[in-house]
């Protein structure tokens, strides 16, 4: 594994993506209320639709998306997947994509499309980012690009730059 990339992987453990909380937080932030709100919402008998300016909140963490769809099983939100300018922001980091998809059973969010990890001045581009919220581990993969092949990039500056 780059080393780069191997020295930016704890920080996206920091994220908590959705489900994780903030150090000091209760120990499980998936058993805290899911927020939501969008321009206009459909509600189906296996979930809801959200569209425009939709997001999802739970805890400190938020997703916003173009359009967010949930789907649920005897009541319980299983998925939720959002398209179209997603962001995925925590407390310390923003998560760009085109796509976001989030299976709760799993813990696993995969944000895919022109992805873009911030954390402060810090910044990795990639094609898809591939977060367990459960274990903290976390996978950058490159784009592809024709006769380039797939590669990450990013730019991290020391402490106290």
């Amino acid at each position: 594994m780059n080393r780069k990339v191997r020295t930016f992987l704890p920080l996206l453990a920091i994220a908590g993506v959705l489900a994780a909380a903030p150090a000091g937080a209760q120990s499980n932030a998936g058993d805290q209320p899911v927020m939501f709100g969008a321009n206009t919402g459909e509600y189906r008998a296996n979930g809801f639709a959200l569209r425009g300016a939709a997001e999802v909140l739970q805890g400190d963490n938020r997703l916003r998306a173009d359009a967010i769809d949930g789907t649920s099983s005897d009541g319980a939100l299983q998925r939720v997947e959002a398209s179209g300018n997603v962001y995925f922001v925590t407390p310390t980091q923003t998560i760009r994509g085109d796509r976001a998809v989030y299976t709760l059973g799993n813990g696993e969010v995969v944000v895919s499309g022109d992805v873009i990890l911030t954390q402060g001045r810090n910044v990795l581009t990639g094609g898809r980012l591939v977060y367990n919220v459960r274990t903290e581990q976390a996978r950058m993969e490159g784009a592809p690009r024709a006769g380039s092949g797939s590669r990450i990039q990013g730019v991290m500056y020391p402490s106290g730059d």
